[in-house]
């Protein structure tokens, strides 16, 4: 399953929390912004690794619910969230040497 990060950036986000109802690991933070946590999930039990700054929080993953960050990131209307991949499951591209076609 491939690694994947969440970026919110506190300045950008207004705390207007549409976020929250496309992804149930987005919750409103003490500051009253968007934050992310992934205990707050009734359904999943989800892990990752949440860093929580005074400019941003950035929540790392390694489960298949990427699809409902992305949701989360494009429902937020000041764009403060970011969703991208940290690393692969498999190599993109063409093989390395023409042994490798033939395995």
């Amino acid at each position: 399953m491939p690694r994947y990060e969440v970026t919110i950036e506190k300045d950008a986000c207004d705390g207007i929390f549409a976020c929250l109802t496309r992804d149930p690991r987005f919750i409103e933070g003490e500051d009253g912004l968007a934050t992310v946590d992934p205990d707050a999930d009734p359904v999943y039990d989800c892990a990752g690794d949440v860093t929580d700054t005074a400019d941003r929080v950035v929540a790392t993953f390694d489960d298949d619910r990427i699809d409902e960050a992305k949701q989360a990131a494009a429902a937020c209307p000041t764009d403060a969230i970011v969703v991208e991949a940290v690393d692969a499951a498999e190599p993109s591209g063409p093989p390395e040497s023409p042994e490798e076609v033939a395995e």
